[in-house]
């Protein structure tokens, strides 16, 4: 099972440590678009604050983003499982999994990101300001520029078994599976049941809860159908069914009345 997340906007401070090594970061094939997209951020955020502050749609009161930004070569990284923070990584509590929990989730969880393309949990990196909505001056839109490196390494990280895709819309933008991966892929909306619509809390803290209750439990479904049983019997009401055609996702519906 591979599991697809999106980042936190808000990230936990670099703090002291060894600075980033490139080299050491999952699906090498992404390391060239990597690097240009690092080369471009560090450059600009050093060179003019104002212009990287509105590049990257940054508050004045987040001006100090940007500083963070010049000095992403340098700063101390950490594994992005505590560099990543907010309400899906708090219901997730990576911290407070066991150890058999947290080993699932270092093969399982992959993180989408607008300036790494994608990570593993264990892969060290400094904390960053760039979302995958960002247009950069000279790579231009990053949802578009991560498509091709994306399509060039993600069949094979999907492997052959079930991929559970819990990106929000900006970050699925960067790779859509495709032909048989698709067929092997469950996207995840969170409804609140009484009034079956998306509610943001409810959307981000579930999706935590299903990821942590999945790894907790040892689960591996090998098919979208068999997340459904595996769901259901861990007491999540789901809704959904195969696609009509062929080369499609399953779209699942998760009904909640309330987050505790």
């Amino acid at each position: 099972m591979l599991v697809l997340l999106p980042p936190s906007e808000g990230k936990a401070s670099s703090g002291p440590g060894e600075p980033l090594d490139p080299g050491s970061l999952s699906l090498p094939g992404l390391a060239g678009a990597r690097a240009a997209v690092l080369t471009e951020l560090v450059e600009l955020c050093a060179a003019d604050e104002d212009k990287a502050r509105e590049v990257l749609g940054l508050s004045e009161g987040l001006r100090g983003e940007v500083a963070k930004n010049a000095e992403l070569r340098t700063a101390g990284a950490r594994p992005a499982g505590e560099v990543y923070t907010g309400v899906l990584y708090d219901a997730l509590g990576l911290a407070t999994l066991d150890a058999a929990a947290r080993e699932r989730a270092r093969d399982a969880l992959l993180v989408f990101s607008g300036l790494w393309g994608a990570v593993r949990v264990d892969d060290r990196i400094p904390s960053y300001r760039c979302s995958m909505g960002v247009k950069l001056p000279g790579l231009g839109a990053l949802g578009a520029y991560w498509r091709g490196p994306m399509a060039e390494v993600m069949p094979e990280a999907a492997g052959d078994g079930l991929v559970l895709d819990l990106r929000s819309a900006a970050y699925a933008a960067a790779w859509k599976p495709k032909g048989a991966v698709a067929e092997r892929t469950a996207t995840v909306r969170v409804l609140h049941a009484p009034t079956r619509k998306v509610v943001s809390h409810f959307n981000k803290a579930t999706k935590g809860r299903i990821v942590r209750s999945l790894l907790s439990a040892g689960a591996a479904p090998a098919s979208p159908g068999e997340l459904v049983t595996a769901l259901r019997d861990l007491g999540y009401v789901v809704e959904g069914e195969a696609p009509g055609r062929a080369g499609r996702a399953w779209s699942l519906d998760v009904l909640v009345d309330e987050i505790h």
